[in-house]
């Protein structure tokens, strides 16, 4: 599906957006709704340097403060990945991905 600035489904997602639609559709609460930044304040923290797992949240931006995206991950250093406008939902490393904060394990996984 194409990345859609605010999208959780239909003709598209948003970052944000497709971690959400992806916990609902898994019968999981992740703990919050709405975007990045409040994705990343409201799950659960992973240590620093923690091994990813399928389905933790991985956040990326300037700071802890102003968390830009999230992408779910697929275990190492993989993830599912609503891009950017012009690009479509895709699975792609987040190695050398610029700005990365950390991770989350939400609640009831």
């Amino acid at each position: 599906m194409p990345y859609v600035w605010g999208g959780n489904g239909g003709k598209g997602y948003d970052c944000s957006g497709l971690t959400d639609a992806a916990y609902k559709a898994a019968g999981v609460w992740h703990g919050a709704r709405g975007t990045a930044q409040d994705q990343y304040n409201k799950s659960p923290r992973l240590p620093a340097g923690a091994d990813h797992k399928p389905g933790d949240l991985l956040f990326f931006g300037d700071s802890p403060n102003n968390v830009t995206h999230v992408g779910m991950s697929l275990g190492g250093d993989r993830m599912v990945n609503a891009p950017d406008f012009g690009q479509v939902v895709k699975e792609q490393s987040i190695a050398g991905k610029p700005k990365y904060i950390g991770a989350t394990r939400p609640a009831g996984r």
